[in-house]
């Protein structure tokens, strides 16, 4: 094994990426994880926010690499005058030149959709900030996919304005006006989770009543600010770690020598993570309701459509009309799509075996479990946990 030398000089290496939110605290953490597996940086960190970035870096340091948001002509100034090797790890792509890690907005989009479309959502909305490009087609992205369905979306947009900030006392009336004339009950796509907190004080003021009228899910799942909304924020979980750790990865490799050109690197949501806001299953069948209530308490079983029927005075065959009439599926295909969706996040957040999975299940061999889930995702397991797991982090030796 070769070892490195006791001489061995540690890239200096600067952080510009702000400890004010969720999101970018999780970016911090993946590159931690990278340099727990490749010690040899020395970092600089100033505590900053998002538009107010720190720049007193020391008169005499002599970097090697930034790892930056770039969100502001003024950090994008900074990392021009840098001038060394640099990854970008903002939507706002102020230097188009360089790599970038982002999330992907399409698949958030349509995470976001599923979740609503499985509350029994047919009236659906998007509320965005249009100050940040992630919401743009965050926002574009839904409303294609909402049409592919032969459906519309109700946008609302935030104004454009010079500063950053939102001030929100200012926008409540118009949002109360929006909210208003939504059929209901709506599903609402909030662009990120602040978006999404402002939503539901906004119908906490006007007396909307969330999720009944207006069931909402943002995005980043900022579990401090979910928690605390109320009532608690669905939001949809970004692998901001594994972000992270991409980004850590390509900039040691460019102050190697090797060249990347200026191109993004999409990182896959993780899923969804339910709350109150959007606790809600919106179909009129009393006895649709009655049995996704009883899938939900029971899906970790082995369940099948017969136990199904002892919870309403229904035939098999009524039980399924009715059910596609307010779902567009199955009985059966709601009790995989719940167990499914458990497996992804079993698989995210953990690394155990497929065989405990399968056990705590009820699934009699693990390689049934996998058969399953390939059908449903296209993937099986292991492909599914190495594309999106929280442990098993991203390498990057075939791209470029």
């Amino acid at each position: 094994m070769i070892t490195k030398s006791r001489n061995f000089k540690k890239k200096n290496v600067a952080l510009i990426v702000e400890t004010s939110n969720g999101y970018a605290r999780g970016i911090l953490l993946g590159i931690r994880d990278f340099l727990s597996k490749e010690p040899g940086w020395s970092i600089f960190l100033a505590e900053h926010s998002r538009h107010e970035t720190n720049h007193s870096f020391p008169e005499d340091w002599d970097g090697d690499g930034v790892i930056a948001r770039i969100e502001t002509e003024a950090t994008a100034d900074l990392v021009r005058r840098m001038n060394i090797p640099t990854v970008d790890v903002s939507a706002a792509r102020l230097i188009p030149g360089i790599p970038w890690v982002e999330t992907d907005d399409e698949a958030i989009a349509g995470l976001a959709l599923d979740h609503l479309i499985g509350c029994g959502l047919r009236n659906l909305a998007f509320f965005g900030d249009p100050a940040y490009n992630w919401s743009k087609w965050r926002c574009e992205a839904f409303e294609s996919i909402v049409a592919k369905k032969g459906l519309t979306a109700h946008i609302y947009n935030l104004p454009q304005r010079k500063e950053p900030q939102v001030q929100w006392y200012l926008e409540w009336g118009r949002i109360n006006e929006w909210l208003k004339n939504l059929p209901k009950p709506v599903g609402v796509f909030a662009c990120y989770d602040t978006c999404g907190q402002q939503l539901l004080e906004a119908c906490r003021h006007y007396g909307f009543m969330v999720p009944e009228e207006v069931a909402i899910i943002g995005v980043d799942n900022d579990e401090l600010l979910c928690d605390l909304s109320y009532p608690s924020l669905t939001s949809i979980a970004l692998n901001t770690r594994q972000t992270g750790y991409l980004a850590a990865s390509l900039l040691d490799r460019m102050m190697d020598g090797e060249r990347f050109q200026g191109q993004k690197y999409s990182i896959q949501p993780l899923g969804v993570e339910k709350r109150v806001s959007t606790d809600i299953v919106a179909v009129q069948d009393s006895y649709v309701s009655q049995v996704i209530a009883f899938v939900r308490n029971h899906y970790m079983e082995k369940i099948r459509v017969e136990d199904l029927l002892k919870a309403v005075p229904l035939s098999r065959r009524v039980l399924e009309t009715r059910f596609r009439q307010a779902l567009h599926r199955t009985p059966h295909e709601e009790i995989i799509r719940m167990r499914i969706e458990h497996i992804k996040k079993r698989l995210a957040d953990s690394d155990d075996q497929l065989s405990t999975i399968a056990e705590e299940m009820g699934f009699a061999h693990p390689e049934y479990l996998s058969v399953i889930f390939k059908k449903k995702t296209g993937m099986t397991p292991s492909e599914y946990r190495n594309q999106v797991s929280r442990l098993v982090k991203t390498r990057i030796e075939k791209l470029q």
